[in-house]
C-alpha cells in the first residue's frame, strides 16, 4: 500500500507529538516544583531542576530568569556570571541578556565592573535597541542607565526631541523637576498640541513652590526667546492661575491677545475666573480691556455688565459697604438698560440691581418690582429666570414671609430638576428649614445634595449637615441650636445688632456648649461687616487659640487677612499667614494664602 509523502510526513509529526507529550507534562511539573521550591527559600533543590531544564529551548524563556534568581539568591555569582555570558553566546544582540551579565556584577559587589559595562553597553546601543535597553533598566531600577540609553538614542538619531515622551515619564517618576521642565517644554516646542499633556505631567510633580518657581522662571525666557510658540504662554498662564496668581495670567493672555488680535477670548475667560476666586482687580481689567479693544466685537455688551458686576462684588465684600457706591452701581445699571434695552439680554441686570436696592438700600418693594419684570419678560433664558426667582425667594425672606420664599424656592426646584441651578434652590430650602429649627427636614435636603454634581454646593450641603449633627446629636435638646439658627436668620436680614445682642447672650446662657467657636466666629463676620476689625481679630483669637475646631483654619486665614486689607499690618499679616501654611496645609485656603504671603514677603513679581 502506497502513502502519499505528504500525508506521511503529517503522521510522523503526529506521532512525535504524541510521544512527546508525556515528556513536556514531566518538565512542566518540574518547573512547577522548581517554584515552589524557590518561594520556600529552598534554593539548593530549586536550582538542581532549574539547571537540567535550562538547555530546552522550549523552555528556555520560562527558566533562565528564575535560574539566575536562585543563583543569586544563593550568592552563586559564578555560576550566575557562566549562565548569563552562555546565555550571550546564544542570544546574540539581545541587550538584555547584557544588562543582566551587569547585574550580576553588582549582585557580586563588583561596582566598578558594573559600571564599566553598563558604560560600555550604553556606548554602543544602536537606535533599535535603545528601547529595549531602557525598559530592562527600568525594570532593574536602575533608572540612571534608562536615562542615559534615551540619551545616547537621541544622539544616535540626531533628533533632539527623540524620545521625549519616555524621558517626561522617567523625569515625573523620579521627581527630577528640573529635567522634566525641560523636557516638557522641548515637547511643547516640538508640538504645541501636546499641551493638555503637558499639563497633566506637571500638575503631578511640580506640588512644591520651588519646583514652581523653576518652570515660571524657564517659561518666561522660553516666552521671549520663542514669541510664536504661543502654548508656551498658554503653559505660564495657566501656571498662574494653579497659584492662584490671577494678575499675572491675565497679563499674559492680554499679550497674546495683542500678539494675535484673537478677539479677546482668553481675555474674557481670565475674566471670568478672576472674578469667580474673587480677584476683583484683575476682573474689572480684564473687562475693562474687551470694552476698549473691541467696542464693536461679541463680548462687547458682556464685558459691560460683567465690569458692573465685578465692581458690584468687590463693593459688596469691602467692609464697611459704602453706600454711596452702591447707588452708583444702580446708576452704571440704569445706564446700560438705557442702552441696550430691557429684554432677554438683561433679565441678569435687573436681577442684580434688585438685590443692591433690598440688601443695602432696604428698598424691598422697588426690588421685588424689578424681579417681577425681570421674571415676566418673553423668551427670557429660563435660567436667569430660576436664578430671578431665587432672588425673589431671598427678598420675601429678607421682609420676613418664609412661605413666599419656599413657594419660589420649590417652584425652581422642580422646573430645574437635577441642575446646579435646581440643587441651589435645594438648598435654600434646606437653609430656611435650618433658620425655622426644623432640622430634620433640612437635614432630608442636605442628605440629597451631599451628592450634588456642583462641589461648591455639595461642600455647602456638608458644612451645613456637620453643623446640625455636631450640636444636636449628643444633646436631648436642640434649644441652643435653635437659638443660633434664629440667629443666623437675623444675620441674613441684616439685623446685626440684635444678631450680636443674641449671640453675646447664648454665650451667658450656653457656657462651654459646642456652639461656642461658631459663635465667636459668627460675632467676628458681624464686626468685620460693621467696620469693627479689632474686635474682628479679638473674636477670631478666641476660635484660633481653641484646642481643636473645624473653623480654626477659617479663622487664622480670615485674620490674616483683616491684618493685610483692613489694619494694614502687612508684618502681622505675613507672620499669621505663614502660620498658617504651617499648621493647615489641607485646607481649601491654601493657595490663597501661599500667594499672599509671597507678596508680602517681597518675592519678585514674574514680569
Amino acid at each position: 500500500m502506497h502513502i502519499p509523502a505528504k500525508t506521511l510526513c503529517k503522521l510522523l509529526l503526529l506521532l512525535t507529538l504524541l510521544l512527546s507529550a508525556p515528556a513536556v507534562m514531566a518538565q512542566g511539573q518540574e518547573l512547577a516544583l522548581a517554584r515552589e521550591y524557590f518561594s520556600k527559600g529552598e534554593y539548593e533543590k530549586a536550582e538542581a531542576i532549574y539547571s537540567k531544564l535550562i538547555d530546552d529551548q522550549r523552555l528556555f524563556n520560562a527558566v533562565y530568569p528564575d535560574y539566575l534568581k536562585t543563583l543569586l539568591a544563593q550568592n552563586n555569582f559564578k555560576d550566575a556570571e557562566k549562565l548569563v555570558k552562555k546565555t550571550i553566546k546564544r542570544h546574540p544582540g539581545q541587550v538584555n541578556f547584557v544588562i543582566d551579565l551587569g547585574m550580576v556584577y553588582q549582585a557580586a559587589g563588583d561596582k566598578a565592573a558594573a559600571e564599566k559595562h553598563f558604560d560600555k553597553l550604553i556606548a554602543q546601543l544602536t537606535a533599535d535597541e535603545v528601547i529595549v535597553a531602557a525598559s530592562a533598566f527600568i525594570q532593574n531600577e536602575l533608572y540612571d542607565y534608562a536615562e542615559k540609553a534615551y540619551l545616547r538614542g537621541r544622539e544616535v538619531s540626531k533628533n533632539p526631541f527623540e524620545h521625549n515622551r519616555s524621558l517626561i515619564a522617567l523625569y515625573t517618576y523620579r521627581q527630577k523637576h528640573e529635567n522634566l521642565i525641560g523636557e516638557a517644554l522641548n515637547l511643547l516646542q516640538e508640538n504645541e498640541q501636546e499641551l493638555i499633556y503637558v499639563q497633566n505631567m506637571l500638575q503631578n510633580s511640580l506640588q512644591d513652590e520651588k519646583a514652581q518657581d523653576a518652570l515660571e522662571k524657564e517659561l518666561i525666557m522660553r516666552v521671549q526667546q520663542y514669541p510664536d510658540v504661543l502654548a508656551y504662554n498658554e503653559l505660564l498662564i495657566w501656571l498662574y492661575i494653579q497659584r492662584r496668581d490671577f494678575y499675572n495670567a491675565l497679563l499674559q493672555a492680554r499679550s497674546v491677545d495683542k500678539r494675535t488680535r484673537s478677539g479677546g477670548t482668553r481675555v474674557m475667560e481670565l475674566g471670568a475666573i478672576s472674578a469667580k476666586n474673587k480677584d476683583y482687580e484683575g476682573a474689572i481689567e480684564a473687562f475693562e480691556y474687551i470694552i476698549k479693544e473691541y467696542p464693536g466685537g461679541p463680548y462687547y455688551l458682556v464685558a459691560r455688565q460683567r465690569l458692573i458686576n465685578a465692581r458690584e462684588e468687590q463693593v459688596e465684600n469691602t467692609f464697611p459697604v459704602d453706600l454711596d457706591k452702591i447707588r452708583t452701581l444702580i446708576a452704571d445699571y440704569e445706564a446700560l438698560l438705557s442702552e441696550v434695552g430691557r429684554n432677554v439680554q438683561t433679565v441678569e441686570v435687573l436681577q442684580h440691581m434688585a438685590n443692591l436696592y433690598a440688601f443695602h438700600l432696604d428698598d424691598k418693594d422697588k426690588a421685588i418690582k424689578l424681579l417681577q419684570e425681570a421674571i415676566s419678560i418673553p423668551r427670557a433664558n429660563p435660567d436667569f429666570v430660576a436664578e430671578s426667582k431665587l432672588t425673589l425667594g431671598d427678598i420675601y425672606l429678607l421682609k420676613g414671609e418664609p412661605w413666599e420664599s419656599t413657594l419660589l424656592y420649590s417652584q425652581v426646584e422642580k422646573s430645574h430638576k437635577e441642575t446646579t441651578i435646581g440643587h441651589e434652590a435645594k438648598l435654600r430650602n434646606a437653609r430656611l428649614s435650618y433658620y425655622k429649627g426644623d432640622f430634620e427636614l433640612a437635614q432630608a435636603h442636605l442628605d440629597i445634595l451631599k451628592l450634588a454634581t456642583s462641589r461648591e454646593i455639595a461642600n455647602d450641603a456638608m458644612d451645613l449637615s456637620l453643623l446640625i449633627t455636631d450640636n444636636t446629636g449628643l444633646d436631648t435638646s436642640t434649644t441652643a441650636m435653635e437659638e443660633y439658627a434664629a440667629i443666623e436668620l437675623l444675620i441674613f436680614q441684616n439685623k446685626l445688632q440684635e444678631a450680636e445682642a443674641r449671640l453675646d447672650k447664648m454665650l451667658q446662657q450656653h457656657p462651654g456648649h459646642s456652639l461656642t467657636d461658631e459663635i465667636y466666629f459668627r460675632k467676628a463676620t458681624i464686626y468685620e461687616r460693621e467696620g469693627a476689625f479689632d474686635k474682628a481679630v479679638a473674636s477670631l483669637e478666641k476660635v484660633v487659640s481653641a484646642p481643636t475646631d473645624i473653623l480654626s483654619d477659617d479663622a487664622l486665614y480670615k485674620m490674616a487677612y483683616i491684618y493685610e486689607e483692613n489694619l494694614k499690618d502687612t508684618a502681622k499679616a505675613q507672620q499669621l499667614y505663614n502660620d498658617f501654611l504651617v499648621k493647615h496645609k489641607g485646607s481649601i485656603y491654601v493657595a490663597e494664602a501661599r500667594k499672599r504671603f509671597r507678596k508680602l514677603r517681597g518675592d519678585a513679581p514674574a514680569n
